[in-house]
């Protein structure tokens, strides 16, 4: 069966997928929290120069010398954006701008100049093809095993491990760095301790799934999970769980069409992203659209009992209490008119009582709330 598995050129594919959504979204998750998540697009960028430098000092194009190579120059992508945006020359955003771009060149040059008739493409650490993932294996155990999925594996051991032994010092440099440094947790080692491990996760993604693609997964799967709960842990599990439906879902559908497998899985994370944007029960667009239509109409109804309330024992009163004078005085639309008065139907603000609608006592005291600071 453990042969089956991992002779299976589908099973590997997508085994490849969810290593790379689970690692990328762990890691993922405090970072678009802290509001640092375009920093993975510089440090995917930037590991190109870092994988060039480490092949012209070891002339090695894997191992773990280039891993941590070029997961360093993820981290100085951050450093050295940092420093610049302390000198107030320029914002963050524009600090990196200004170095990956830098960094990436210098990298694509450094290639074009000594690297031609190696093994190592900017399109592939860019782009990847998970599709072949199968063919790179070694033996464990007597067994063929991609070396992508043994990578990966380790990546995802690490950052999990990571994770869920400083679970606290994590949750609290995350939501208040400064509680954080008072209590001696050093939020600022452990915010570079995310995005080292977060270059080590990209470095042994790209030729997986390219350093555009693990974009996708660190980013989009958590910022889904942002909008669908509050809770921490929840958050997580969630950007976890996403980011393997988009893996399962994405292979499948590039199968059925015949598409990029790498893309079809990244495009599922959007689609998640646009779902939950649309209809997060809290934060999505129709639940604020909901919301604002609600509270248009408790404002309406505000008005409602005010002028009720200014009317009421009056001459005017037969003719006010009705659906007509709102229309006519307060200048509503009929719909409207009779959409506040159903809510304040609802609220138990009014009641109708022979034909006309009448104040009950908890819209009086509304009313007299209002006009209160009048007195």
């Amino acid at each position: 069966m453990i042969a089956a598995f991992f002779g299976s050129i589908p099973a590997m594919i997508l085994l490849t997928g969810v290593l790379v959504g689970a690692s990328a979204a762990l890691l993922g998750s405090f970072l678009v929290l802290r509001g640092n998540a375009m920093l993975t697009d510089a440090i995917s960028h930037s590991i190109v120069f870092g994988i060039i430098v480490v092949w012209l000092l070891t002339r090695q194009t894997s191992g773990p010398v280039q891993v941590l190579g070029a997961a360093l120059t993820g981290v100085l992508t951050v450093l050295m954006s940092e420093a610049l945006a302390r000198t107030r020359l320029v914002k963050m955003d524009a600090a990196i701008g200004l170095v990956f771009p830098a960094l990436f060149a210098a990298g694509v040059i450094l290639i074009s100049l000594h690297a031609r008739n190696v093994h190592i493409d900017v399109d592939s650490v860019l782009l990847g093809e998970i599709g072949f993932v199968w063919l790179d294996t070694l033996a464990i155990a007597g067994q063929r095993v991609p070396v992508a999925v043994v990578t990966l594996s380790a990546v995802l051991a690490a950052n999990l491990v990571f994770v869920l032994v400083l679970w606290k010092e994590l949750k609290l440099a995350t939501f208040d760095p400064g509680l954080a440094a008072a209590l001696g947790f050093l939020p600022g080692l452990l915010h570079y301790a995310v995005l080292t491990l977060t270059s080590v996760t990209a470095v042994a993604a790209f030729e997986a799934v390219g350093a555009i693609l693990f974009i996708a997964f660190v980013i989009v799967p958590p910022a889904t999970a942002y909008l669908l709960t509050r809770r921490l842990s929840v958050m997580v599990t969630l950007a976890v769980g996403l980011s393997v439906a988009a893996c399962v879902v994405g292979y499948g559908l590039a199968m059925r069409w015949n598409v990029s497998i790498g893309g079809m899985m990244a495009a599922m994370t959007g689609l998640w992203f646009a779902l939950a944007l649309l209809l997060a029960p809290e934060r999505g667009l129709l639940a604020q659209a909901w919301r604002r239509r609600g509270e248009r109409l408790d404002h309406d109804c505000r008005v409602l009992v005010a002028h009720l309330y200014t009317h009421q024992d009056t001459a005017e009163m037969a003719e006010e209490y009705t659906l007509a004078a709102l229309v006519a005085h307060l200048e509503w639309a009929e719909p409207r008119a009779r959409a506040v008065i159903l809510r304040a139907l609802d609220r138990h603000l009014v009641e109708r009582r022979d034909g006309l609608l009448t104040l009950r006592p908890k819209g009086i005291a509304e009313a007299r709330a209002i006009f209160q600071p009048q007195c």
